[in-house]
């Protein structure tokens, strides 16, 4: 009897294990179904208006106060689309484990300042307070500036969206004994203290994620926010008294045990490095839209501009006048950029082997960077395109070859 019961135990044991793994999958599948629907409806409501405002502009039929309205509304759409793909790309990175981060020393005030710089538009345009409150004390920390800027833009693209009309989002920073403390707190939504433990949890969402209030989004900010304050041997916490109630973020950050200079970054050209009057570049791409963007942005920079749809193109080119700068998309049929690149690099010097050249392409990690400039390029550019980053890119390149031939 003994041996029986112990039998219908183990069968007892083994049927609730099951039931709980079979839930578990049910579980699983029903966020990732919601996952796939708010990422529809997410990467087309932007594209909605960068497509309904381009079709109006093409009438030609607005006045000028509507034609800068229409150009506003596709900019912000097109930066928004762009920041729900860059956050899919940083997902598909942590769990490959191909998400980089580059420390260095810096000083955390200046990144938090910078941060809360890039969201001051938005936060007025919603009419927001936004306040910030930086300790005089030295913050210096190991990190990587970008991706705490984008940590801390996360936290207040969340608060600017939960956040009725003429609120308060404030930043303060604090330092401990060995750590710095960021807090973002705003009067806004709040969060149901029921859902704080699953907040930084990928793809999770309070609520049905297309019957929410407003907002928006795919879910991933915070978990990637987590996952990078974690690279960075930090903490990030959330609270909240429950809805209406706002909400507070706190980031603890260990400070650098020894005091050293902060990283500053390059130093920024003067602006006649940013002109290229008298600068002959040579724009390689396959597609024609994305040529004739370059060649307008180049031309009205002062540059003469040469176009090129292939690498063979491009050679022909190079054969007859050798460009002071080249512009090259990676992701081409036929030969690609490195492709081209390597090639072109192999060659000797009078065949264009040691034009300056960037890669601009959709492939936008660390070891995306790395490879364009393994195969010859000088820099790397990602899309979609910043048109003054790009320009100030060809300029330095172009100033370099100059300073090369003397």
């Amino acid at each position: 009897m003994r041996g029986g019961g112990n039998k219908n135990q183990s069968q007892a044991t083994e049927l609730e294990n099951e039931r709980a793994l079979r839930a578990q999958a049910e579980q699983a599948n029903r966020i990732k179904d919601e996952f796939l629907a708010t990422l529809s409806h997410e990467l087309r409501t932007p594209l909605n208006a960068i497509t309904g405002w381009a079709h109006i502009l093409q009438e030609g039929t607005l006045g000028a106060a509507e034609q800068s309205r229409a150009i506003e509304t596709i900019l912000r759409n097109a930066k928004l689309q762009a920041r729900l793909i860059e956050d899919l790309l940083d997902v598909s990175r942590i769990i490959s484990g191909k998400l980089r981060v580059e420390l260095s020393p810096l000083d955390f005030r200046k990144t938090v300042e910078a941060a809360v710089e890039a969201a001051a538009p938005a936060a007025a345009e919603k009419k927001l307070r936004l306040a910030l409150e930086l300790g005089l004390e030295p913050s210096e920390v190991s990190g990587d500036s970008v991706r705490l800027q984008q940590v801390i833009g996360n936290l207040l693209n969340n608060a600017i969206k939960f956040c009725e009309p003429g609120g308060n989002i404030l930043l303060r920073t604090s330092p401990e004994p060995r750590r710095v403390l960021l807090e973002v707190v705003d009067d806004g939504r709040g969060i149901d203290p029921g859902f704080l433990p699953l907040l930084f949890e990928r793809f999770r969402q309070a609520g049905h994620p297309l019957a929410r209030a407003r907002g928006g989004g795919l879910g991933l900010g915070l978990a990637i926010a987590r996952y990078l304050i974690e690279a960075h041997r930090g903490t990030i916490e959330a609270e909240s008294a429950g809805e209406g109630h706002g909400a507070k973020f706190t980031i603890s950050l260990p400070l650098l045990r020894k005091t050293s200079p902060p990283s500053l970054p390059p130093e920024a050209p003067p602006a006649s490095v940013r002109k290229l009057s008298g600068a002959y570049v040579l724009v390689i791409d396959d597609d024609p839209d994305a040529r004739e963007l370059l060649e307008i942005l180049l031309v009205r920079e002062g540059a003469e501009v040469a176009l090129a749809a292939t690498g063979r193109e491009a050679r022909s080119v190079i054969r007859v006048r050798h460009p002071d700068v080249i512009v090259c998309d990676v992701g081409m049929p036929e030969e690609d950029g490195h492709t081209f690149m390597r090639a072109l690099r192999s060659a000797g010097e009078g065949s264009g082997a040691f034009i300056p050249a960037l890669a601009l392409t959709g492939h936008a990690s660390t070891e995306d960077s790395r490879a364009a400039l393994l195969a010859g390029f000088q820099m790397h550019v990602s899309k979609p395109l910043d048109p003054p980053r790009l320009l100030e890119g060809l300029a330095i390149l172009w100033r370099r070859g100059l300073a090369r031939n003397q």
